[in-house]
């Protein structure tokens, strides 16, 4: 799978694209790709698919924008998982949020990507003050077709990147994880922390997170990417205020029965049950006697699943 950092001047061969932030990619996101690769198949064009770093909430409103569900990495693994040939990866900024309706059609979709083809939800919105809509692209597309994806509903529920967000802030994985199509996980690579964990008896993998994550807490979890099967294991996400006065937010995972040197390593870590809300503590004695319970109790929900 080819990314496109920037958009090109021209593209060399046209595509069937589709728009959107895909955050989490979840099952309605599948959905749209799925299509999209099935009718660039038949079209016997490039499936492509135009994403944004940031996401234009973040640009517009950074204080207010919702935490994202996944990377930038995950989210062109999954990408290209599902098939998709190349992605555009759009800088959002001033100038590209200025861009008019018919800017947007005729300079990016027309003459820099060749566009034959292309799949948009119905509520899309584009354009300078979000001016555009799937009519503005139809009555604009003169040299490509628009199709509108429905919405998908899973169990009920319209599949959104909110309603996953809602679901992993109220500690339910299981309907996160029907919404996703999967466990919920967060990936990324194992660096050096303060030692602080080992030094309490409970060595931990720390991943560094670029972006604030869409909860907190105590978690049992499971760990890919150690073994050739999954690991379990308790994890702690959060701002870590026992320690530490502002720091960033932090994955720390305790891994059961392990103890390797993995840094540098990528794992993705797998949430499975919410043990507690983050806290801060007196001491650390306190707090080690509080992991003790939590590692307690995260053995004996795993010994339960069996």
């Amino acid at each position: 799978m080819r990314v496109f950092r920037d958009l090109p001047l021209a593209t060399d061969a046209p595509i069937a694209l589709t728009i959107g932030n895909f955050d989490g990619v979840h099952r309605g996101h599948q959905a749209m790709l799925s299509r999209l690769v099935e009718a660039a198949d038949d079209l016997s064009l490039r499936p492509a698919v135009m994403t944004f770093d940031p996401h234009p909430l973040e640009f517009f409103a950074p204080a207010s924008a919702p935490p994202r569900l996944s990377s930038l990495r995950a989210k062109l693994d999954r990408f290209d998982a599902h098939g998709v040939d190349q992605v555009y990866l759009i800088r959002f900024n001033a100038k590209f949020a200025g861009l008019s309706p018919s800017e947007f059609i005729e300079r990016v979709l027309v003459r820099q990507l060749a566009v034959r083809w292309l799949l948009v939800g119905e509520d899309f919105r584009f354009g300078k003050g979000r001016a555009g809509d799937l009519a503005t692209l139809r009555n604009g597309a003169r040299t490509f077709s628009v199709e509108s994806m429905h919405t998908v509903t899973v169990a009920g529920e319209r599949a959104s990147s909110s309603a996953v967000r809602a679901a992993l802030g109220e500690g339910d994985f299981e309907r996160a994880a029907t919404l996703l199509g999967r466990p919920y996980a967060i990936s990324g690579r194992v660096a050096h922390g303060q030692k602080l964990g080992r030094s309490l008896g409970f060595p931990t993998a720390n991943i560094p997170l670029r972006n604030k994550p869409p909860l907190t807490g105590i978690f049992a979890v499971r760990v890919h990417g150690l073994g050739t099967s999954a690991l379990t294991g308790v994890a702690s996400l959060g701002v870590r205020p026992t320690v530490m006065v502002g720091a960033p937010p932090l994955l720390e995972v305790f891994v059961f029965d392990f103890d390797e040197a993995i840094y540098g390593q990528r794992v993705s870590v797998e949430f499975m049950h919410k043990l507690r809300d983050e806290a801060r503590y007196d001491d650390l004695d306190a707090l080690t006697r509080q992991i003790k319970n939590d590692v307690a109790q995260a053995r004996d929900y795993f010994a339960a699943q069996r």
